[in-house]
């Protein structure tokens, strides 16, 4: 598969990798416009494969990169052209100071998904996300419906009571649940990074990992390379507009809700994140698949086999249809 050749800005990401390996060891190339900044993308595949491209988006939170879709990328790297991304504000992509919005992140998504589209021949690409990343995912495919021939949900967020109590309201598209002044406190230079350092300690980030695992035994690379993102300059920047609300959508059932294409939705049953009380909101539309699985919210970094399995027969069905 063809990837960019290097420019000025892959020796920037060369630079910044002798303190942070890239989350993927793969290839990479860098986009970027007015409204996302730089971002770093991974690519590979077969030599000379017809095979459609797959793109991995990963989720937002304190130490969010390209390295949590790793398990995905490695597989199918082997079998199909398959690309991912580091998200505007986390990995090797620009973590500027400013507000991160569904906005940024869902013209990163689109970005990204038109380069994939064109380095292959302009066909409709598959798409797996995770968790919030599904609802950024999710707004791409509402606004660029033939850029996506399918897409897969792991974890997503929007499904709680408390997403469904907001789909109720008549916010517009583009309302979030931002609380400026949680940001405004984190903001302050006194503590700013400071707070930051002590929330991403190894033992907190094990603490947290094992909410999401929903159980002691976790990934210890994933635990390894969230300590080493999170201690690089500006990693505080989107995590902090993350924990103010700024990047979930109050709409994001709605979106869902409009997906046209075949929709695979995989969660889990252990952990923090098991509240899926608003998933009948899409349960019994035709386009719409869900599994249940018996893992945390990292399914595809426990039961790997199974995610392919099921994600491989969601495919042929939906080919097939």
């Amino acid at each position: 598969m063809q990837v960019a050749s290097t420019t000025q800005s892959d020796h920037a990401a060369v630079a910044r990798a002798v303190t942070m390996p890239p989350p993927l060891t793969a290839p990479r190339f860098e986009l970027a416009d007015a409204r996302t900044g730089r971002i770093t993308c991974y690519g590979d595949g077969p030599a000379a494969s017809t095979a459609r491209p797959l793109l991995l988006i990963h989720s937002v939170n304190a130490a969010a990169t390209a390295y949590e879709m790793k398990p995905l990328f490695e597989h199918y790297r082997n079998v199909r052209p398959v690309y991912a991304l580091d998200l505007p504000g986390f990995g090797l992509s620009d973590r500027a100071d400013r507000i991160y919005t569904p906005r940024i992140m869902t013209d990163a998504v689109l970005l990204a998904a038109d380069e994939v589209r064109r380095r292959h021949g302009d066909v409709a690409i598959d798409a797996i996300a995770l968790s919030l990343g599904c609802e950024f995912a999710a707004r791409a495919g509402t606004e660029a419906p033939n850029l996506f021939r399918t897409l897969a949900l792991l974890s997503p967020t929007g499904f709680d009571r408390r997403a469904e109590a907001a789909a109720k309201t008549t916010g517009n598209r583009d309302s979030t649940r931002a609380m400026p002044w949680v940001r405004n406190i984190l903001n302050v230079p006194l503590w700013k990074h400071g707070f930051f350092t002590l929330l991403t300690s190894r033992a907190s980030i094990r603490f947290f990992l094992q909410k999401t695992f929903g159980r002691k035994d976790i990934d210890e690379g994933l635990l390894e390379y969230d300590y080493i993102t999170t201690h690089q300059p500006g990693a505080e920047n989107a995590p902090y507009s993350f924990v103010s609300g700024y990047l979930f959508s109050t709409n994001a059932l709605k979106l869902y809700q409009a997906l046209a294409m075949p929709v695979w939705m995989v969660h889990g049953v252990r952990g923090d994140f098991v509240d899926y009380q608003g998933k009948h909101a899409v349960k019994g539309l035709p386009n719409w698949r869900i599994d249940v699985m018996q893992t945390g919210a990292m399914p595809h970094f426990e039961q790997l086999d199974k995610v392919i399995a099921g994600y491989d027969d969601f495919l042929a069905r939906a080919a097939g249809a």
